[in-house]
């Protein structure tokens, strides 16, 4: 069973958390962008080669540097969307982890929503466990995902994100598959940041601009998640492969948890950097948040998966 406290106490340290938006009129000047119906579910090929893992490191946990060689792999273009979740539930009746325990009443049931702190002397641990929370109702109770379809699905443990794998021909990137990827795509080589920042500080991935956790900018546009594609491609022809949503990978961080890569949209400056390739974070497996997701690959040369648009 979940230890929320600690488990709880870690995403705030990471500071890549959920927050009720600031800037809602800025979402919606947003919303309409987006990957068109035709592009959801597309993959990239990513060729062979070597990279260098833990490159630029900043936090202990990144290092060392090691060079790896990569085999060949495809991955998808973008973050596994609330729509594809969604066709997934209705031709398997999955039940999420956050779901079942709801339903059966287990002591620490729930997903784990941030609420913002309300003033300069507001508490910092916000982090809430809420019964309620889950893939279908984001924010909680009196929340859904109509219109919302191209969102990042959230609120998935790593079993419900194996499983959707499973289901779609393919499985969940290892964390040095994860990484590769995300150094191919990255615009300047020698500046880990320019995944998340260009050269003239503009950003140009799903983080936070201002001072965590009191003050959103929202000079990216979006104060929440973001649908996929509403920001340009990596140098890889990838979506969000920084920021917007954590994204689980299959390999072990420590006992009980696994690596999260990528950061979240609201990992900052001042308290969370982890919008660059080298960062990992560990969770809990059987943890969920709404500000967790993941994506997908599949082997190269192997049989496409099905349609999961």
């Amino acid at each position: 069973m979940m230890r929320w406290p600690a488990a709880l106490t870690a995403l705030l340290l990471a500071a890549c958390n959920e927050a009720a938006p600031d800037h809602p009129a800025a979402d919606q000047a947003a919303a309409a962008c987006g990957l068109d119906a035709q592009a959801i579910g597309q993959f990239v090929s990513l060729p062979a080669g070597r990279y260098t893992k833990g490159a630029f490191a900043l936090y202990p946990e990144e290092a060392p540097e090691m060079v790896l060689h990569v085999d060949g792999f495809d991955i998808q273009a973008h973050e596994v969307t609330n729509g594809q979740f969604s066709r997934f539930v209705a031709e398997t009746g999955y039940v999420t982890d956050a779901e079942r325990g709801a339903a059966e009443g287990r002591p620490g049931a729930g997903s784990a929503v941030f609420r913002m702190p309300t003033g300069l002397a507001g508490d910092l641990d916000r982090w809430v466990l809420v019964a309620e929370a889950s893939w279908r109702t984001p924010e909680g109770p009196g929340s859904d995902i109509e219109g919302r379809e191209t969102d990042p699905v959230v609120h998935v443990t790593l079993a419900d994100a194996r499983a959707y794998a499973e289901w779609a021909g393919g499985r969940l990137p290892s964390e040095e598959e994860w990484e590769y990827a995300a150094t191919l795509g990255l615009a300047n080589p020698a500046k880990p940041v320019s995944g998340a920042y260009a050269e003239d500080g503009a950003p140009v991935a799903n983080t936070w601009q201002g001072f965590f956790p009191f003050t959103d900018e929202a000079v990216d546009g979006f104060s929440g998640r973001a649908p996929a594609g509403c920001y340009s491609p990596s140098s890889a022809g990838l979506y969000d492969i920084i920021g917007n949503v954590w994204e689980w990978t299959d390999t072990p961080f420590g006992e009980g948890t696994h690596t999260l890569k990528g950061g979240s949209y609201l990992c900052a400056d001042n308290y969370c950097r982890r919008y660059r390739p080298a960062a990992r974070h560990p969770q809990e497996t059987d943890f969920s948040a709404s500000h967790i997701g993941f994506r997908i690959v599949r082997d190269a040369g192997s049989a496409a998966p099905r349609p999961a648009k």
